[in-house]
């Protein structure tokens, strides 16, 4: 099994959001709305799950 590097996470709202660590089994990125991304604000986790 792959391991994910230490992934740092600050949205603690997310089910996957461990002490800040990300514990998810994988990430996605995409782009928010633009067709590039030039800065981090272009960008959005799709990974995101809402702690139930």
């Amino acid at each position: 099994m792959n391991l994910l590097p230490n992934i740092k996470c600050s949205v603690t709202e997310c089910k996957w959001n461990n002490d800040v660590v990300c514990h998810a089994p994988m990430i996605q990125v995409d782009r928010n709305g633009s067709s590039t991304a030039d800065t981090s604000d272009q960008t959005k986790c799709e990974t995101f799950k809402m702690k139930s």
